[in-house]
């Protein structure tokens, strides 16, 4: 006789795949099984997974259109069921699948703007945070300035793209409008931010995505700035910087511990 663990499996199992028959003890009223009636649950269940990654990719849905969508997020919700009950991280994987979705290869940039939107959507619910203002890192002892690592926004994201995937999201979105795009034209790279109530997504230059990555592995700001400059030469650290105390993408720092051991 099976445990209660490994029935609950074979319920979640039959679930997201129709081709599995109807787990064993399940019945209807008159006490006899009833596929008829788990078959409308399973749709439904799978229904209510679709809508929650069209609510969470609303520009992919809007690009591909509601009846690829839904076939698209059916095989993904089938092959990637939810792990936690917790709704509000599902989908995580779903821009790497349209990356590997043969029917979407001619929309090459489109996992790239999914990417987008999943930012967004882990920005949203990101932990809050006061970000640092210009006045406190002007603060900072000037002759240290190149030991210091700068904390992030638990909200700061940031995504890349080869294609015009920032103009294509914006496009796609609330009132957007869909126009012709180049998408051999310069790549675009984002930052995805929330200081405070609305998130904002801006486009940031090149060599940006690197140094803010390195400032997150905790990096000092020269040692991120190298990181930057070997994706370009031009990229220029002072305007970065203020532009992402701007954004408010900072909101703490500290020495590095070899500048903390120096000699005063």
């Amino acid at each position: 006789m099976q445990g209660l663990a490994d029935r609950q499996q074979d319920f979640a199992m039959a679930l997201l795949d129709a081709a599995r028959a109807t787990p064993p003890g399940l019945v209807g009223p008159d006490g006899l099984p009833s596929p008829r009636r788990f078959a409308v649950y399973r749709n439904n269940v799978v229904a209510g997974l679709i809508e929650t990654l069209k609510e969470n990719y609303p520009a992919i849905h809007r690009i591909v259109g509601d009846e690829l969508f839904r076939a698209m997020a059916g095989l993904f919700v089938t092959a990637h069921p939810p792990r936690s009950p917790i709704m509000l991280g599902y989908g995580a994987g779903f821009p790497d699948f349209i990356a590997g979705f043969e029917p979407v290869a001619t929309l090459p940039y489109l996992a790239d703007v999914a990417r987008i939107e999943r930012a967004w959507i882990e920005a949203y619910h990101a932990a809050d945070a006061g970000p640092l203002s210009a006045a406190d890192l002007l603060a900072i002892d000037q002759d240290r300035l190149a030991q210091v690592r700068l904390a992030l926004h638990p909200s700061l994201r940031v995504t890349q793209s080869r294609f015009p995937a920032l103009t294509i999201w914006r496009m796609n979105i609330a009132d957007g409008e869909p126009a012709s795009v180049d998408i051999g034209a310069d790549c675009e790279d984002a930052l995805i931010i929330r200081p405070s109530a609305e998130v904002r997504v801006h486009q940031i230059p090149m060599g940006a995505a690197a140094l803010v990555r390195s400032l997150g592995a905790g990096r000092p700001v020269v040692a991120a700035a190298i990181a930057a400059l070997e994706v370009t030469v031009h990229f220029d650290l002072s305007t970065m910087l203020a532009g992402l105390i701007e954004a408010g993408a900072f909101i703490g720092w500290s020495l590095a511990p070899e500048a903390r051991n120096e000699p005063s």
